[in-house]
């Protein structure tokens, strides 16, 4: 799967390039204020496609945050689609500030997957969970408990990727996807599951522990 290791996220490199040679050609030019602008550009897409390193937790139940952010929603939800009924949602919002670069809460095999279009509200509105672009991961664990996850474009994002396909295995804390400029991830737990996240709360991909799958 792409971006395991790289410093920079490989769906960053276009963006970089592209702002990278307009600010050569504007300073060859001497047009200095446009090349101190989109030398200000290239660097800020650095920084937006970052992807760190992350300890990720190693106790047996824990689910790790999908994606850096702040908690905008944690709490009972009813999911449809694939719960059938009661279940408990953790919502994370990414401002353009955040990494980008979204890690698998915990391990076990692609079960189903699902994409939605949609609109492109501002993503920490809990509205969104129902009305943007989406597009969700179901998990199996190897113990037979479900996790969905599902990353949700925002009012400037414009763009999903996800790596992984039906059948596909993942490891907690590794790297599945990206979501580009500024988005949400909802995570949906069982309802039995225990549940440490608070509105309000600031996350880590791959380090902070939103709950424990009991």
């Amino acid at each position: 799967m792409r971006n395991q290791n790289q410093p920079v996220a490989n769906e960053g490199y276009p963006f970089i390039g592209l702002f990278a040679f307009i600010t050569l050609v504007f300073a060859l030019l001497g047009w200095g204020f446009l090349s101190v602008v989109f030398l200000l550009l290239t660097l800020f897409t650095v920084y937006f496609f970052r992807n760190p390193e992350r300890c990720v937790p190693q106790e047996e139940d824990a689910v790790v945050s999908p994606a850096d952010g702040k908690i905008v929603f944690a709490g009972p939800v009813t999911e449809d689609r694939y719960f059938k009924g009661p279940a408990i949602k953790v919502s994370i919002f990414m401002s353009v500030f955040n990494v980008h670069v979204n890690r698998a809460p915990f391990s076990g095999q692609v079960v189903d997957m699902f994409y939605n279009k949609g609109q492109f509200l501002n993503a920490a509105l809990d509205k969104a969970s129902l009305e943007n672009e989406q597009g969700g991961i179901l998990l199996e664990t190897p113990k037979g408990k479900r996790l969905l996850f599902v990353q949700i474009a925002g009012l400037i994002a414009r763009r999903i990727v996800t790596y992984p396909v039906v059948g596909s295995t993942l490891e907690r804390g590794m790297r599945y996807g990206l979501i580009r400029f500024g988005s949400r991830v909802d995570v949906y737990f069982p309802e039995e599951a225990q549940i440490n996240a608070r509105i309000g709360d600031r996350t880590v991909a791959g380090e902070t522990i939103l709950g424990y799958l009991r």
